[in-house]
């Protein structure tokens, strides 16, 4: 495994160039983890991709790089986070004082961190490169990480990874939890999802909630959009070939089977509609990408 993920580095570059460039924010999520050099070179890399995303485009270098991003790198970077951010706020209200951010890669919640944090201890899990990585790259932007939060190093590969947590001193395994999975649920085959989710689900008590995106069961067929069939290129390019997709039925039984009910799903239009019409965004949310904020039983 390489130390960083491409799909990482992308969404923060959506998440930085959307703060950058746009009045009306989707989300305002201003802290640039990446290097100027890698920023650049992302820029570059996409407004070249013009002719790859959209071979009828007419228009110069910064008009490129501006539809690149609004239509095919920001909608679920910024749309997912919005959402996973709002269900955490509210979800402080209701008694949690845990946050475990699962594959965290870049998130900067940490260092953003709104007044209802003060509540919260934050659990940063991911693959110890890309821990190792993202801790490098703190120090380099002299960026110290609040007393609030720890990086715990595991590979969800491993059976029992569950274990960095429960061995870890300030872990309470009886507190209200709220954990995210942005992003990973493509990435995993529906084996290796189900059995993630499964040791979370064990991971928490009654009343602990859990939000994620994934991909609708149209994703891989003829019926995907063009732009959704530019995505799997992309990832596949990346050498980060997504691996699964799912209908509601086969999420919610999934789900079902490890102890959680569905309180709320948003699909496709339910999320243009409310992050990205209500600002006058020109961006939709991708016709294949669905939230959900699911509640242990």
């Amino acid at each position: 495994m390489k130390k960083e993920s491409t799909t990482a580095l992308v969404s923060a570059f959506a998440r930085v160039f959307h703060a950058k460039n746009n009045l009306q924010k989707i989300f305002d999520d201003r802290i640039n983890l990446l290097t100027d050099d890698e920023y650049e070179n992302i820029a570059l890399n996409m407004t070249k991709g013009i002719s790859f995303f959209n071979p009828d485009f007419k228009g110069d270098d910064n008009e490129a790089l501006r539809w690149v991003v609004n239509h095919q790198l920001s909608p679920t970077p910024l749309g997912r986070t919005a959402y996973a951010e709002e269900s955490l706020a509210t979800a402080v209200t209701l008694g949690v004082t845990q946050y475990m951010i699962f594959g965290a890669g870049l998130d900067t919640f940490c260092l953003r961190q709104p007044d209802f944090s003060d509540k919260l201890h934050i659990f940063e899990l991911d693959h110890p490169l890309t821990q190792s990585f993202k801790k490098n790259r703190l120090t380099e932007k002299h960026l110290d990480v609040p007393t609030n939060t720890e990086f715990l190093s595991c590979d969800f590969n491993d059976l029992d990874w569950e274990n960095v947590l429960l061995n870890n001193g300030s872990f309470q395994k009886e507190a209200l939890s709220f954990c995210t999975l942005l992003g990973l649920s493509y990435y995993l085959t529906p084996e290796a999802f189900e059995r993630m989710i499964q040791k979370i689900s064990h991971l928490l008590i009654k009343g602990s909630s859990l939000v994620f995106d994934y991909p609708d069961e149209f994703t891989f067929t003829d019926n995907a959009s063009y732009r959704v069939k530019k995505q799997l290129e992309m990832a596949s390019y990346g050498g980060e070939s997504m691996l699964a997709a799912y209908s509601y039925e086969q999420i919610e039984q999934l789900l079902q089977r490890c102890g959680f009910a569905i309180y709320e799903h948003l699909n496709p239009s339910e999320i243009t509609e409310r992050y990205f019409s209500k600002h006058g965004s020109e961006m939709t949310s991708f016709e294949n990408v669905n939230y959900l904020l699911a509640v242990k039983q």
